[in-house]
C-alpha cells in the first residue's frame, strides 16, 4: 500500500500539473511582451534624446536638432550647474506651477465629482437638459469662449491672480462626463442602506462612494494634471506679473529678440517633465482600471 501511494506522489511530481501549464506563456503572449517592449523603447527616445541634449552646449543642440550622434568628450554639467546656481527665476515659475496644478486638480476632482454624483444618483426635472448642456460644452473649443471669458476677467477686476486661472476650469465637462459614467456603475442599495443607517447626504459620497473610485479619481487627476501643468495660453492672457509666471510663460521669455538663453530652456524643459512623470507613477496602477471603467459604465 505504502509502495502504490509513493509511485502515485512520484508520478505527481514527475508530470506538470494541469494548474502549471496554463500558467506558462504561449508563443503569442512572448510576442506581445517583445512588440510592447519596442513600442515602449520606441516612445522613451525622445525623452532619452533630451536628457542626453542637456549635457551638450544650448547652441550646439538647436544649431544641430536633437541627436544621440555627439561626442562624448563635448558632454558637461555645466546646463545643471547652471539650473541650480543661476537660472533666475525658473524655480519661482516651478513653484507657482506646481501650487497651480495641485490646486486646480483637488478642485476639479471635488467639483465636477459632485456634479456628476448628482446626474447619476438622483432624480430631479430637467436632468436630462442640463446634461445635454455639459455634453454640449465638451464640443466648444476654449479659443471660442476666450475673448469673452478674458472680458469678463477685467470687468471683475480678477486679472493677474490666480484664482482667475483655476476657478473658471473647476467644473470641467470632461471630468463630469467621466465621473457620470463610472458612478452610473456603483449600485444605489449603497446609497439606500447609508441612509437606513442615518448618513448624511455629504457623508454617503465621502464614507461610502468617494473610497469605490479612486481609480476614477487617480485617472482624473493624471489627465487633469497633464493639462493644468502644460496650460499656456489661458495664464499667457491673464497673468502680467512676471513673479506670478507660470513654468511654460516663463520658458518661452528666454526666447528674446535680444538673446537666447537655450542652455536654460532645455534643462529646464527636461526638468518641467519630472512632476508629470511622478503623478502618473503614483496613480499608473489605477490609472487603466479607470480609464477603462468609465469608458464601458452605462
Amino acid at each position: 500500500m505504502m509502495a502504490a501511494l509513493q509511485e502515485n506522489a512520484q508520478a505527481a511530481t514527475a508530470r506538470p500539473a494541469p494548474a502549471e501549464r496554463r500558467t506558462r506563456p504561449s508563443t503569442g503572449a512572448w510576442v506581445q511582451g517583445v512588440l510592447l517592449l519596442v513600442m515602449a523603447l520606441i516612445s522613451l527616445i525622445p525623452l532619452i534624446a533630451i536628457f542626453v541634449g542637456t549635457f551638450q552646449d544650448g547652441n550646439e543642440v538647436i544649431r544641430r536638432g536633437v541627436s544621440f550622434d555627439v561626442d562624448l568628450g563635448s558632454l558637461s554639467l555645466d546646463n545643471y550647474v547652471l539650473l541650480f546656481t543661476d537660472s533666475g527665476p525658473y524655480f519661482r515659475w516651478f513653484a507657482n506651477t506646481l501650487l497651480l496644478t495641485v490646486g486646480q486638480v483637488v478642485g476639479t476632482l471635488l467639483v465636477s465629482s459632485f456634479v456628476a454624483y448628482g446626474f447619476a444618483m438622483y432624480e430631479f426635472r430637467t436632468k436630462t437638459l442640463w446634461f445635454i448642456m455639459v455634453l454640449l460644452v465638451m464640443t466648444v473649443p476654449f479659443e471660442m469662449l476666450m475673448l469673452p471669458l478674458y472680458v469678463q476677467v477685467n470687468d471683475m477686476g480678477l486679472a493677474d491672480t490666480y484664482t482667475v486661472i483655476v476657478l473658471p476650469f473647476l467644473a470641467s465637462a470632461v471630468t463630469i462626463f467621466f465621473f457620470r459614467q463610472y458612478f452610473l456603475g456603483i449600485p444605489k442599495e449603497i446609497l439606500e442602506a447609508g441612509r437606513v443607517d442615518g448618513v448624511s447626504e455629504f457623508g454617503i459620497f465621502f464614507r461610502l462612494v468617494l473610497p469605490i473610485t479612486k481609480p476614477a479619481m487617480a485617472a482624473m487627476a493624471i489627465l487633469n494634471g497633464m493639462l493644468c501643468w502644460n496650460n499656456f495660453l489661458w495664464p499667457l492672457l491673464v497673468l502680467r506679473s512676471p513673479e506670478k509666471f507660470t513654468l511654460p510663460i516663463g520658458l518661452n521669455t528666454l526666447l528674446t529678440p535680444y538673446g537666447n538663453n537655450y542652455e536654460l530652456l532645455i534643462i529646464g524643459a527636461f526638468f518641467s517633465l519630472i512632476p508629470v512623470l511622478i503623478l502618473f507613477l503614483a496613480f499608473q496602477r489605477f490609472f487603466i482600471e479607470g480609464i477603462t471603467a468609465g469608458a464601458v459604465k452605462g
